[in-house]
């Protein structure tokens, strides 16, 4: 079992700046597949950016360039950085964890998940 506890989430002005949180306390996040997804009300889960246990990361195309995924091995934490937010940016956020080595935007794909974080960005 894989605990993920999200945090970093809120209320941001168009063009602002918020780091999201992930950690996993006790797991290795190095050694998982770790994924942001967001989910907008009326709209389906997408994957928002993962990096794998080989440090590879992936961006949706709508995110590239403003957002990046880290991770703190130390911590057991993965990070999104999300810049020049934008009103369309605005949805529950949930970290997610995978095992294997490579990325997948099918959520089924994904074997645990946090309880989400709301990231609203006002015009």
């Amino acid at each position: 079992q894989v605990q993920l506890v999200e945090s970093g989430g809120g209320l941001v002005q168009a063009g602002g700046s918020l780091r999201l949180s992930c950690a996993a306390p006790g797991r290795a996040v190095s050694r998982l597949v770790m994924g942001w997804f967001r989910q907008a009300p009326g709209k389906q889960r997408e994957l928002v950016a993962a990096i794998t246990s080989g440090g590879s990361t992936n961006y949706a195309d709508s995110v590239k360039g403003r957002f990046t995924i880290s991770r703190d091995n130390a911590k057991n934490t993965v990070y999104l950085q999300m810049n020049s937010l934008k009103a369309e940016d605005t949805a529950a956020y949930y970290c997610a964890a995978a095992y294997g080595s490579t990325w997948s935007t099918d959520p089924g794909r994904y074997d645990y998940w946090g309880q989400g974080t709301q990231v609203t960005v006002s015009s």
